[in-house]
């Protein structure tokens, strides 16, 4: 197949080599959640994607969902290295704008919003304890630099509150984003002008969830 990529090697034996093909699988991954939705890629698919078995992408990660959490890792780091950066505004800041440049920063990264939505129903899933411990250890990691990126804009929020605010952002993100792009069906059903009100715009949608939960918790610090 001319899609095929060749891989650099047919067996992984120096550490070195065993992090780039496991590399490589993410980067498979995320090529074809750019595709298609999760649900719908395999180990076997991703091993086509390579040119190899679903029994050689086996040895680098347990399973389909053992791959997307380490993507899902991955992508939020990019993100949030991005949002460091640059993408966010720097200090001092409007707190509502901090809320809003979050929700588009997310609005601009689908793949990494895919995944998120899918972690308690399908990534947590199928995979082992410590798998999933490593998995959570990470997000914790991420969380905590996301709270302090978000306390730095807004010093009125404590540390403790930031971190909450996270924890309310990503429940908050699961239950939005599979709303916000929706089956085909529910497409052609809410173009009806009627239904005008369901149809959810996620970037704004995002913003407003979050500039409301940051209110409130404002105020309670209060």
């Amino acid at each position: 197949m001319d899609d095929v990529e060749v891989p650099a090697f047919q067996r992984a034996r120096r550490p070195e080599q065993r992090e780039l093909r496991r590399q490589e699988i993410l980067d498979a991954a995320e090529a074809l959640l750019a595709e298609m939705p999760a649900e719908e890629i395999s180990l076997r698919e991703l091993g086509r994607r390579l040119g190899v078995s679903k029994t050689h992408v086996v040895r680098y990660f347990e399973s389909r969902e053992g791959v997307f959490l380490e993507l899902l890792n991955r992508l939020r780091l990019s993100w949030l290295e991005a949002a460091l950066a640059s993408e966010w505004p720097a200090p001092p800041c409007e707190p509502d704008g901090v809320m809003q440049a979050w929700a588009d920063s997310l609005a601009a990264r689908p793949v990494l919003c895919q995944l998120w939505s899918l972690l308690p129903s399908v990534l947590e899933r199928n995979v082992s304890a410590g798998t999933v411990r490593a998995y959570k250890l990470i997000d914790l990691e991420h969380r905590t630099t996301l709270a302090n990126l978000i306390s730095d804009r807004i010093p009125a929020l404590g540390a403790d509150d930031a971190l909450t605010l996270t924890r309310h952002a990503v429940v908050s993100l699961v239950g939005l984003w599979p709303f916000s792009n929706p089956a085909p069906a529910v497409v052609e059903a809410t173009a009806d002008p009627r239904l005008a009100g369901s149809r959810v715009d996620f970037a704004t949608m995002y913003g407003e969830i979050l500039q409301t939960t940051l209110a409130s918790l404002l105020a309670r610090a209060k």
